[in-house]
């Protein structure tokens, strides 16, 4: 009789222990069975060479993502990291080709002018109090606007004819055009994912930046210099989508019409599939790039099996929905 009446509890204890591992380590079944799953449908999927590739793909989307986990930390949300890499693309390669600035010149003038990014979206959320994505959804127009008037609207490239008429006589240094390529790019990558996970982790300004993202109020009562908090977060977003900017302008060799802006949906999408990494439910660099791996495994497969480009986003969707459930369906 005993055992009866105990036998729903057991089911129930069950559920929630079967739920609270999905929850956990849900992210990391789904790239299990994407890889599992294409690796049998598509032939040459699990090839090294092409294993590469689907690295060498998320690398720009996984920088730029953990600029949006660095913003989300703190509470907030920065919606314009694509038009910020957009603008740092067509900075660096008008750079070289314009103003004949070398590779770590032009490097270090198009970061700094992208905190300035940083800077104006503080400034539109801390001192004028603009909901965050508002107020990047803001500057993403400005910036976007920015970057196009910059580049007269077209592309940059070597040898263009410039609205003066004169022919542009600046080069791209071989040495820019190593970063976006393999080994140095997928480097680069791994650089910033561990450098920006330890920070978050084991230094006290990683917890701060936590704790003003958990409870502002409790994180300004305890001590907590909340604004400059937040505003260090919006500037190394754009430190980072600036740097994705730059990637992307050393693997494409030229500025494109606003080459970032392709890359905003995904790295949105990576930041927010990392906050359910072993559950911690909070925004983080591993996380963030084990999401960026989901989408671009899934993106490499769905081209080998020759899926027509206008169905990808439907089946991209759904199995980004189902790795969602997976990690957020209430285990109660």
């Amino acid at each position: 009789m005993s055992s009866k009446a105990l036998t729903p509890n057991a089911t129930s204890t069950r559920r929630h222990q079967l739920f609270d591992f999905l929850y956990k380590w849900g992210m990391l079944l789904t790239v299990v069975a994407l890889i599992a799953l294409f690796g049998v449908l598509a032939d040459g999927f699990l090839d090294p060479s092409n294993i590469i590739n689907i690295l060498r793909a998320i690398a720009i989307v996984t920088v730029i993502a953990i600029g949006v986990s660095l913003s989300l930390t703190v509470g907030g949300f920065d919606l314009s990291v694509g038009a910020t890499a957009s603008l740092a693309n067509a900075l660096v390669i008008s750079l070289f080709v314009w103003h004949g600035l070398g590779t770590t010149a032009a490097i270090v003038v198009t970061l700094l002018l992208c905190s300035l990014v940083g800077l104006f979206n503080a400034f539109l959320i801390v001192v004028l109090n603009i909901p965050d994505m508002l107020a990047t959804l803001a500057s993403l127009f400005v910036i976007q606007g920015v970057a196009m008037t910059w580049s007269f609207g077209g592309s940059i490239t070597e040898n263009m004819l410039l609205p003066s008429g004169e022919m542009a006589e600046g080069s791209i240094p071989p040495a820019f055009s190593l970063l976006g390529q393999v080994p140095i790019i997928v480097v680069i990558m791994l650089a910033v994912t561990l450098v920006a996970q330890l920070g978050l982790s084991l230094t006290k300004h990683g917890r701060r930046m936590y704790a003003l993202g958990g409870n502002p109020e409790a994180a300004r009562l305890s001590g907590i210099r909340t604004v400059r908090y937040r505003v260090v977060a919006y500037v190394l977003a754009s430190l980072l989508a600036g740097l994705g900017g730059i990637l992307l302008a050393s693997r494409i060799g030229s500025s494109q019409v606003n080459a970032g802006s392709g890359y905003l949906m995904d790295a949105v999408a990576a930041a927010w599939i990392g906050l359910s990494l072993a559950g911690s439910g909070k925004p983080n660099a591993l996380g963030t790039l084990l999401g960026a791996v989901i989408l671009g495994v899934l993106q490499n497969g769905l081209v080998m099996l020759s899926v027509p480009y206008y169905a990808m986003d439907i089946i991209k969707g759904l199995v980004l929905a189902s790795a969602l459930a997976l990690t957020y369906f209430p285990r109660r």
